[in-house]
C-alpha cells in the first residue's frame, strides 16, 4: 500500500488549495479514504472520509469549506479546501485501512499566512 499526498503550500487567509493523494497497492475503488491533519503540538484531527459508494462525511470544523472527492480511474482522492484560515495550518495526511491495518502517506504541509 502506498499513499502519496501533494498539493500543499503557502496560501493567504481566505485562499484555496486542492490536495491530492495518489494511492496504489490495494483495491482503491472498494476502499474508504480519509483525510486528517496534524498541527504542531496537537494530535491528529480527522477531517473527512469518502466511502466506496461516494458517501462523504466531514468534521464540523471543515464542513462547508472542504470537499472530498475521488477518481476511481486514477486512484486519487482529493481534498478541496476553501476559505482557509490560519487555524488550518497543519500537515495533511490521507489514509485508508487494508486488511485491518491503517496506512498513511507522508503528508503535505499547508501553511495559511499573510
Amino acid at each position: 500500500v502506498q499513499l502519496v499526498e501533494s498539493g500543499g503550500g503557502l496560501v493567504q487567509p481566505g485562499g484555496s488549495l486542492r490536495l491530492s493523494c495518489e494511492a496504489s497497492g490495494f483495491d482503491f475503488k472498494n476502499s474508504w479514504m480519509k483525510w486528517v491533519r496534524q498541527a504542531p503540538g496537537k494530535g491528529r484531527e480527522w477531517l473527512s472520509t469518502i466511502y466506496s459508494d461516494g458517501r462523504q462525511a466531514y468534521a464540523e470544523s471543515v464542513e462547508g469549506r472542504f470537499t472530498i472527492s475521488r477518481d476511481n480511474e486514477k486512484n486519487i482522492v482529493y481534498l478541496q479546501m476553501n476559505s482557509l484560515q490560519s487555524e488550518d495550518t497543519a500537515r495533511y495526511y490521507c489514509g485508508t485501512r487494508v486488511a485491518e491495518r491503517d496506512y498513511w502517506g507522508q503528508g503535505t504541509q499547508v501553511t495559511v499566512s499573510s
